[in-house]
């Protein structure tokens, strides 16, 4: 079968490409640029803990080497702090690092892959789809035609791919504009982010604005500084006179040394496209995307994309054609950034309309305050991941349904469970392979060796339930999770969403689950159904089923 042809070899691409080739699945990777990306220090991503995560299984580079994870963060306004967060366990710290050291670790993964390839020098120019496939025809140097099962856009705000499907962008233009510099300098803040609103040194007029400054490794921060509406030109020597005045305010004195690396303008955009799927091609990332106001950042949305795509797209390259699973991804991650959008725009006004009553409004800085730290931290509407509770893969109503820690829909909690090999590891590395993974909640079963107890109560039921699932399946035990009673059942998704948390054994509701998300059909379910009331944990009944839902595809 052909491979999967992805367009753009930014980091959202990159990510895609790695997350195919671990599911055995071929892809060509379209790179319009040389190969490398030009080192600019004030280009910088800010991940959260899932998806600097998702980053490091499928490189396996860890990224603290080649970003900096903020020791804290400290909102000011005016000369208050109003809030201060220390990163720890309860709440792990976002990562910063240059998007050109991002990408950097994700190429240098993907050259060793034998099922990958990137060609460089290779910008499409046009498309053709046909029910098998699709054509993708490359000019430049290298110009030629590329075969494959299909084609995702992952090729920016000004995609060439969404264009050639003529599939619509609306949105808003210029939302918020940051004047930005990467800087060599020493702060009072050793490691923590800082977002300072209406610096004293500013005290009036639009452009008295916010600053953030975050770090990077060596000593180095990049700081934006809220630009006032409009086209206002950010001049050399404007940058340079915000960058003395704004060091000389945090440090209470004359300007500090500094070494100035590089500087820019950030404008962010609030677009969203009306179709993610058009037959066999897709769009992921900022060509599907665009936000970033209010100290939101869209490649973690874009990651998000990849990593929501690559497992369907797998089971499809694998297994042949399955619209209602391939449709889902549309479903699943447009609803999420539209929820984001919706409630960036919502706040606009709110912290940066300035003036009027609401400004003497008790509380009202310290709220707005709140929102621009959920943003920049990953918090709340504007900035917590997205979870698939309306999802079209979610099973319905099941039997021996419970409620855990975790509603149905969400990521699961990284929790230590025992492999199939009797080894410990974390239950989010054994993620992105494909497989469903089962994981059964049992206390104790960590100081036993794994085959003292894999023969012994429910396993062998729950073994046999596992191995008749109409899709492959890893089982996993954990010691505990929160809010799960013993001998709860998990069913996690291979992106690491929960499915349902199970009471018990129960091979029917197990199945049911498993058929639904893969986008399997109801009469799957109803046969799945038979027999199931009495508990029966028979492995040949299961797998009589399973042998029929597959036949059924």
């Amino acid at each position: 079968m052909d491979p999967v042809i992805i367009v753009g070899a930014g980091p959202v691409g990159l990510t895609l490409a790695l997350a195919l080739v671990r599911q055995e699945v071929p892809c060509v990777v379209l790179d319009e640029g040389p190969g490398k990306d030009e080192p600019r220090p004030a280009r910088t991503v800010v991940l959260r803990e899932d998806t600097a995560a998702l980053v490091e299984r499928l490189t396996g580079v860890r990224l603290a080497h080649a970003g900096v994870r903020w020791a804290g963060w400290r909102s000011m306004r005016r000369k208050q702090v109003m809030c201060e967060v220390a990163f720890g366990d309860s709440e792990p710290a976002p990562l910063h690092i240059a998007q050109h050291v991002l990408t950097g670790v994700l190429r240098g993964a993907l050259a060793g892959e034998r099922l990958a390839e990137i060609a460089v020098d290779s910008r499409l120019n046009s498309l053709e789809q046909e029910p098998s496939g699709v054509t993708a025809h490359t000019r430049g140097p290298k110009g030629t035609y590329w075969r494959g099962s299909y084609l995702v856009g992952c090729d920016g705000p000004r995609s060439t791919v969404r264009k050639l499907q003529d599939i619509r962008f609306p949105g808003r233009t210029a939302v918020e504009r940051h004047a930005v510099a990467a800087l060599r300098t020493e702060l009072p803040w050793q490691d923590e982010a800082l977002l300072h609103r209406v610096p004293p040194w500013r005290t009036s007029g639009p452009s008295a604005g916010e600053i953030t400054a975050r770090p990077l490794p060596d000593g180095v921060w990049r700081l934006d500084w809220l630009l006032p509406p409009g086209k206002e030109l950010v001049t050399p020597e404007l940058l340079l006179t915000r960058v003395r005045e704004t060091l000389a305010g945090w440090t209470d004195g004359p300007t500090p040394p500094y070494e100035l690396l590089d500087t820019g303008v950030h404008t962010v955009h609030h677009r969203l496209a009306r179709r993610w799927r058009a037959d066999r091609v897709f769009l992921a990332g900022d060509a599907a995307h665009l936000l970033g106001a209010l100290g939101t950042h869209g490649l973690d949305e874009g990651l998000r994309d990849a990593d929501n795509l690559a497992w369907k797209l797998a089971l499809a390259w694998h297994h042949g054609p399955h619209d209602a699973l391939l449709d889902s991804y549309q479903t699943e991650r447009r609803a999420i950034v539209a929820s984001r959008l919706r409630a960036a725009d919502q706040a606009l006004p709110l912290v940066r309309g300035g003036g009027g009553l609401r400004s003497y409004v008790p509380g009202s800085a310290r709220g707005h305050d709140a929102l621009l730290m959920d943003g920049h931290l990953g918090r709340g509407a504007l900035g917590a991941p997205g979870t698939y509770t309306d999802s079209p893969l979610a099973p319905g109503l099941l039997e021996g349904e419970v409620a855990v820690g975790t509603v149905p829909g969400s990521a699961v909690t990284d929790v230590r469970v025992t492999a199939e090999d009797g080894t410990f590891v974390r239950l989010r590395s054994r993620l992105g392979r494909g497989a469903l993974l089962v994981v059964l909640i049992a206390p104790g079963t960590g100081v036993w060796e794994r085959r003292h107890w894999v023969s012994a109560g429910i396993m062998p039921r729950l073994a046999a339930a596992v191995s008749a699932l109409p899709h492959p399946a890893e089982l996993l035990v954990a010691e505990s999770y929160p809010g799960a009673a013993a001998h709860t059942v998990l069913l996690v998704r291979p992106d690491g969403h929960l499915v349902t948390a199970l009471s018990g054994v129960r091979p029917a509701d197990l199945y049911t689950a498993a058929e639904a998300v893969v986008g399997g059909s109801t009469t799957a379910e109803a046969g799945a159904e038979d027999g199931s009331r009495e508990g029966s944990g028979d492995g040949a009944r299961a797998g009589a089923r399973a042998d029929a839902g597959a036949g059924s595809r």
